[in-house]
């Protein structure tokens, strides 16, 4: 196949790998815009100590949404209260493990790993969330950063255009429907937009790095700190959700891998995607993408250095059979998901399009 049809074919493959975990990470948001009361989320995730990070992680782990997906749901978090300490851990956490990936993890690489894994993401995402607390107190970003300080819409309706909206007066309250609808709305436009080109930009990043740097080629790199630190520098613009780095992950032990370097990819690659990198710098500035990726990087080496020493203390052998299962998303839904978020997107050129010519 041609090099540039490789290439197409990978965006193709992977955005309709995306589309369904991005849908659902977007009306995941919308349940939380909707339902999830800002002072709640405050007190819940709004400080920057061991408990609150810690909680972010926890609460990220079992969920099944993947690097993409958690962006809206990530951002729609620290809109409604959380600091950046408990988001960044539950960005962390969500995308490198979940209950799927578990499930899949025991399935294809042994019950070592399976078990490993999920910890090992876990402590990764407090120990990021840890290294937020060197940025400056909240109150001094918003000063420098004053588009962080923006209140936030929590519904269409905070723009008048639900009439049956409940009033500071007391007012008659929304349905059921509505009020979710509200939050789907919110969602699907504003949090969408924010994310839309990142999740562009990663994807065709990501595409690039599939069609240049095959999985053979991570092989070749074998164990130790050198295999770990090319996991990290190819994880870094990869779109792979934790469900889709399994196979992956299992077909590089068997090529000679070590289950410490395919920790390392199973960690960095659904947490440091160029998407996920750019809203974490939109959301907390530079310094903290920069104490991010840092985080991920260390803590990810140092589960791969510790599932090595264990695994070999124990003489775990690590050659597994790869799954001959299909894929868990249909066919059918991951095009329709991609047919949706396609239409978004178009919604917001045209919108942008429109106030160009205005102006």
């Amino acid at each position: 196949m041609d090099i540039l049809a490789l290439f197409f074919d990978n965006i193709v493959r992977m955005t309709l790998d995306a589309a369904p975990w991005l849908l659902f990470g977007l009306l995941v948001a919308g349940l939380i815009q909707a339902w999830v009361p800002q002072d709640g989320i405050a007190r819940l995730l709004g400080g920057r100590g061991l408990r609150d990070i810690a909680l972010g992680a926890l609460v990220g782990a079992p969920l099944p949404i993947c690097s993409c997906g958690v962006l809206p749901a990530a951002v729609s978090l620290r809109r409604a209260g959380a600091s950046r300490e408990a988001t960044t851990s539950f960005l962390v956490s969500t995308p490198e493990t979940g209950v799927d990936s578990v499930a899949l993890s025991y399935a294809m690489l042994g019950p070592f790993l399976a078990i490993a894994r999920p910890i090992a993401a876990v402590s990764s995402a407090i120990i990021t969330g840890l290294l937020m607390r060197f940025l400056p107190p909240e109150e001094d970003v918003k000063k420098i950063e004053p588009a962080l300080a923006q209140p936030v819409q929590t519904s269409c309706c905070s723009s008048g255009s639900c009439g049956e909206a409940e009033t500071a007066s007391g007012a008659k309250s929304q349905s059921f429907a509505a009020r979710t609808l509200d939050g789907f709305t919110y969602a699907l436009t504003d949090i969408f937009d924010d994310i839309a080109l990142w999740l562009l930009v990663g994807l065709v990043l990501a595409a690039a790095t599939a069609t240049w740097i095959p999985p053979a080629a991570l092989a070749s790199y074998g164990s130790g700190i050198g295999a770990m630190v090319v996991m990290v520098l190819v994880g870094i613009p990869m779109y792979i959700c934790a469900t889709a780095s399994t196979p992956l992950a299992a077909g590089l032990l068997l090529a000679g891998v070590s289950p410490g370097a395919a920790m390392v990819f199973m960690l960095a690659g659904p947490a440091t995607n160029i998407a996920t990198l750019g809203v974490v710098r939109q959301e907390m500035g530079n310094r903290g993408a920069f104490l991010y990726v840092v985080g991920i990087t260390l803590s990810a080496i140092a589960a791969g250095l510790i599932t090595d020493q264990v695994a070999l203390s124990l003489g775990i052998n690590m050659a597994v059979q790869l799954s001959t299962e299909g894929d868990f998303v249909p066919l059918w839904v991951a095009v329709a998901s991609t047919g949706v978020l396609l239409a978004l997107g178009g919604k917001m050129v045209w919108e942008k399009i429109k106030r160009l010519k205005v102006t």
